[in-house]
């Protein structure tokens, strides 16, 4: 047995994938929170664009939350690619930035 040609992973695939599900789990929320609150006035123009680019960031990070965890029951994964997570960081962003100017 070597250790480029068996592997015993443990149980660290499985902590990531789990930690992928609930940051996801998280985005969902905030996502939906960022809803209410744009909606919450009344559906205005501005709302339905705030609405509209939540929602795009929001599918964004779910991409990505859902291709990393596919890629985590391979034996051997691979990294997260920096494209990917410059994604999820932007789409992390964005939900930030969106929920900031709700507020004003």
């Amino acid at each position: 047995m070597t250790a480029t040609t068996d592997r015993d992973p443990g149980l660290q695939p499985e902590r990531t994938r789990l930690a992928w599900r609930r940051t996801t789990l998280s985005a969902t929320v905030v996502a939906l929170l960022a809803v209410r609150q744009a909606l919450h006035g009344g559906v205005t123009p501005a709302a339905l664009v705030a609405v509209a680019l939540s929602a795009l960031a929001w599918l964004g990070f779910l991409l990505v939350a859902h291709r990393r965890m596919l890629r985590m029951e391979a034996a051997r994964p691979e990294s997260l690619a920096p494209r990917g997570a410059l994604t999820a960081a932007l789409c992390t962003v964005a939900l930030a930035a969106f929920a900031a100017a709700m507020l004003f």
